[in-house]
């Protein structure tokens, strides 16, 4: 189940950046290569923190949690950036899937279900940036920032309960 409410919550990310594009042309193809993206990293992302977790068994769970830490702290802070650049949108992707990558090194360290989490980030990073590109063209009310905080905090909660979870394995 973590895996699942992980991948949604790394979409969320995707959400907040999306709606802050109106003039997306392309929004079919730049979710399905985002969502993509969201599968690509996190193998990646696995495969390397399997290897850490060969190397670093015991220090694992508190390296895990300080990286979610971060990644979700990086959240919170970017809602102050309001710079709009206009980008490929190859490139756009790339950026918006590169948190998976960081969060997949967490989760290969931990141990958890790789398929499940790679395929729920990318179910749910396809429909929620679909979504988030139609709404972002419509003038949407709810803006990228409260997103972004709903993910960041998730995130952060996600280290705390991990970083807690590896001191009572101590």
């Amino acid at each position: 189940m973590q895996e699942i409410l992980t991948g949604l919550i790394v979409a969320l990310d995707v959400v907040a950046l999306y709606l802050l594009l109106p003039d997306v042309k392309k929004r079919f193809l730049l979710s399905l290569w985002t969502a993509i993206l969201h599968m690509i990293f996190p193998i990646i992302g696995y495969n390397l923190g399997n290897w850490m977790l060969s190397i670093l068994t015991q220090w694992s769970n508190l390296i895990s949690s300080i990286l979610l830490f971060f990644i979700g702290l990086q959240l919170i802070l970017s809602t102050k950036n309001r710079q709009v650049i206009a980008i490929p949108l190859v490139i756009l992707a790339i950026t918006a899937s590169l948190d998976t990558f960081s969060v997949s090194i967490s989760f290969g360290m931990l141990n958890l279900q790789k398929h499940l989490f790679i395929m729920s980030a990318g179910i749910w990073t396809f429909v929620l940036s679909y979504i988030s590109l139609y709404l972002a063209k419509s003038h949407f009310p709810i803006k990228g920032d409260i997103l972004k905080w709903i993910a960041g905090i998730s995130l952060l909660t996600i280290s705390i309960l991990t970083f807690i979870n590896s001191l009572d394995n101590t």
